[in-house]
């Protein structure tokens, strides 16, 4: 699985961007997705609100959107979909965590994966919490391992 970081969007440190990599392929290795693009995109905390209240009815920014697409590009590739992180409300849930702002966005970026592959922690009976919690201890070294 390829993950394209969208360019645009808010500036993020490479160390946010590099972990957000990481999992997401690993992650994608581990879900056996194959081949595909999953886009990720940074943005601040209007556009998400934007996106927010457009997509799901929630006039306030939120953490990460999901926007799965599942379709295929002339040159034949798959398009997983789109993943949105709004890198303010990242950074601020990470201070509140204590651990630091890129493990905050590798987690939601694996939230958000699990959401282009059909998963819905509001339907599905705590599957989707149950496997997110599976590849976290896989995937992501434990909070306040050294870095």
């Amino acid at each position: 699985m390829r993950v394209v970081i969208d360019p645009g969007g808010e500036p993020v440190p490479a160390i946010a961007r590099s972990a957000v990599r990481a999992v997401l392929r690993a992650a994608g290795r581990e879900l056996e997705v194959g081949a595909g693009d999953v886009v990720v995109r940074f943005v601040d905390a209007d556009a998400m609100r934007d996106l927010n209240a457009r997509w799901r009815g929630r006039d306030a920014p939120t953490d990460v959107l999901s926007f799965p697409c599942d379709a295929t590009a002339p040159d034949g590739r798959r398009h997983v979909g789109d993943i949105a992180i709004c890198w303010p409300v990242t950074v601020e849930q990470a201070r509140r965590r204590r651990h630091p702002p890129e493990r905050e966005a590798a987690l939601l970026a694996l939230h958000g994966l699990l959401h282009l592959l059909g998963w819905d922690h509001e339907t599905d009976h705590g599957e989707m919490e149950a496997l997110e919690r599976r590849l976290r201890r896989r995937l992501l070294a434990p909070a306040g391992a050294a870095r």
